[in-house]
């Protein structure tokens, strides 16, 4: 068994193993999720909204139940993992096509914009993405909005957002803040994953404009769901694709490029496409906040 297991930056030691293996054996006949529910509660481990963490929380006991550390009790049953075996959403053919809806920016107005996580249309969202973006649908991980904005009733374009990198130089530099503080406040920058234009609503200066109407909302849409705000918008941007002119129409600061490699790389090579990042404050104290 080893003395000391890492997880998530932090190290923990024989003393937590036997807490952790006091509450199991104080509760023979609770599962191993309403364990991970009970260690969260006597740790404090709650998301912003009040939730427990316990899926992150059964991470954990799982790495200490293989290293050894503690012994949990047997699986009761193997439910299907939807996020793990995640199908890609089905398309129909009135996904494919829609009437154009305007040349002109002003042909579109009033544009609807709607946060849509959590919805009926959310479905409506992940298809769409899967039928027009180059890269297709796929599911963010932990915090995220998904953005569908329509003219006239018709949709035009979608927009997906989630929780931050982990470390980005460009990004950590500009902030100023230190790798504690980071750690601390990273929930409070988000991170554009996806942005596309539908074919039938590609009209000049839509695209900046519809960023523009997001970074004026996402804040109070984060704390509607997730029960803290944004202070910090950022994307990246493969030059080789896109020239982000919408990003720089919609007053985004050009930060440099990406080394190509991802945080968990082994090596120092070049493992992915080198992107341009770019990033939005949307609180002109982000600095002051993002570091307290």
């Amino acid at each position: 068994m080893c003395d000391t297991i890492r997880f998530r930056g932090r190290d923990y030691n024989e003393h937590h193993f036997r807490f952790i293996q006091r509450l199991i054996d104080e509760h023979p006949g609770l599962s191993r999720r309403r364990l991970s529910v009970k260690l969260c509660e006597a740790w404090g481990w709650y998301q912003a909204n009040g939730a427990t963490r316990d899926m992150v929380c059964r991470t954990f006991m799982l790495q200490l139940h293989r290293a050894g550390a503690i012994t949990l009790p047997p699986v009761r049953w193997n439910n299907d993992n939807p996020l793990a075996n995640r199908k890609a959403p089905q398309l129909s053919l009135d996904l494919l096509q829609w009437n154009q809806v305007g040349k002109r920016l002003g042909q579109l107005q009033p544009l609807e914009i709607k946060q849509v996580r959590r919805t009926g249309d959310e479905k409506l969202f992940n298809q769409l993405m899967q039928a027009h973006h180059y890269l297709a649908y796929t599911h963010p991980v932990g915090e995220h909005l998904k953005y569908l904005i329509r003219a006239k009733g018709t949709p035009v374009a979608c927009m997906a957002w989630c929780s931050g990198p982990l470390r980005m130089n460009t990004r950590d530099r500009f902030i100023g803040w230190s790798p504690e503080v980071r750690k601390r406040n990273l929930h409070l920058t988000t991170y554009n994953t996806r942005f596309l234009i539908l074919p039938w609503g590609r009209v000049p200066h839509l695209a900046s404009h519809v960023l523009g109407m997001v970074a004026r909302q996402i804040s109070d849409d984060w704390q509607a769901l997730y029960h803290h705000p944004i202070h910090l918008l950022e994307t990246f941007i493969e030059p080789g694709r896109f020239k982000g002119t919408c990003y720089k129409a919609a007053n985004w600061i050009e930060l440099g490029q990406t080394v190509g490699r991802g945080t968990k790389c082994p090596t120092q090579k070049q493992n992915r496409p080198i992107k341009t990042h770019w990033v939005y404050p949307i609180h002109r104290r982000f600095r002051d906040l993002l570091q307290a």
